[in-house]
């Protein structure tokens, strides 16, 4: 497989006018084939395998929330990166996943082409789905290169996403309460 993205990276390369044999070029088809498999690895991942039963039996009741997890991902679109951070919050229902494992889904679903509309609610789904959580919020920021490098090339825009899941979406106090923990 990655010998045949590698020859792909070639024939685009020379699709462009370089030549693949020039000394800074003749390892990047390869180089750019292991590149790409890693930044969308997240095809290879399952949520299931991913969280490896780590949830626990809790009484908490009170929003978790884990901060500004950065995140990378590439536009399906134009194949540039976007990045940016996430911040993601549940209210327990019983059960309560372990710290790392809410970054780890944030990584697996950035780790694929995307849209940040997607991710947002790909994040939020997955974690309602794992947990069954009383409620879910996600709120990513991010800055693309698709606008920033080509189009309308404005450097200094972020897009910003939401997704309320439960009691975030039902109840306007807990969706507040996110929002001002969030800022």
């Amino acid at each position: 497989m990655s010998e045949q993205l590698a020859e792909q990276f070639e024939q685009i390369i020379t699709g462009i006018g370089e030549d693949v044999r020039r000394e800074g070029l003749a390892k990047t088809p390869a180089r750019a084939a292991s590149a790409f498999r890693y930044l969308t690895q997240g095809y290879e991942q399952s949520l299931e395998e991913l969280v490896n039963g780590a949830l626990f039996e809790s009484d908490l009741d009170e929003m978790i929330i884990v901060r500004d997890i950065e995140l990378y991902s590439l536009c399906e679109h134009h194949l540039l990166p976007f990045f940016g951070k996430a911040q993601v919050a549940y209210i327990p229902n019983g059960r309560v996943l372990g710290l790392s494992k809410v970054a780890r889904i944030v990584d697996m679903f950035a780790r694929r082409l995307q849209i940040q509309e997607q991710l947002t609610r790909q994040i939020a789904e997955a974690l309602q789905e794992v947990t069954g959580a009383k409620g879910v919020a996600v709120q990513i920021t991010a800055n693309h290169l698709c606008m920033m490098m080509r189009g309308v090339a404005k450097q200094n825009s972020e897009m910003s996403t939401s997704m309320m899941l439960g009691s975030f979406r039902e109840r306007q106090s807990t969706r507040n309460e996110f929002l001002q923990l969030i800022r």
